[in-house]
């Protein structure tokens, strides 16, 4: 098992059992770690169960895609700051072919 997969495994327990404590199923706890896919994500999660402790499982499930969401919005923000930075260069320099000459 790589290092990676060890922290995957040991936040999704730590989620798990965050979730169980609460009162939950731990396939609930099991299906958030699934659906967050990574251990920053499961960490934001488990912060929030220790210091909200919800009661229900649809405020439990709120913050796990508010979560995904804010991590996917950011993911499109640095793919999109990377195409942008790309075109930049591209406008500066070049494609670096024969064509390019007339600058």
């Amino acid at each position: 098992m790589t290092m990676d997969q060890v922290l995957w495994t040991r936040t999704k327990d730590e989620l798990v059992r965050s979730v169980e404590q609460l009162g939950f199923p731990a396939q609930l706890g099991e299906a958030v770690a699934k659906h967050l896919g990574s251990p920053k994500a499961m960490e934001r999660m488990i912060a929030y169960l220790e210091n909200v402790k919800p009661r229900r499982e649809d405020l439990l499930v709120d913050e796990m895609l508010a979560i995904r969401s804010e991590m996917d919005a950011w993911r499109e923000k640095k793919a999109s700051e990377e195409a942008n930075a790309r075109y930049n260069e591209i406008l500066n320099y070049g494609l670096g072919t024969e064509d390019d000459s007339y600058r």
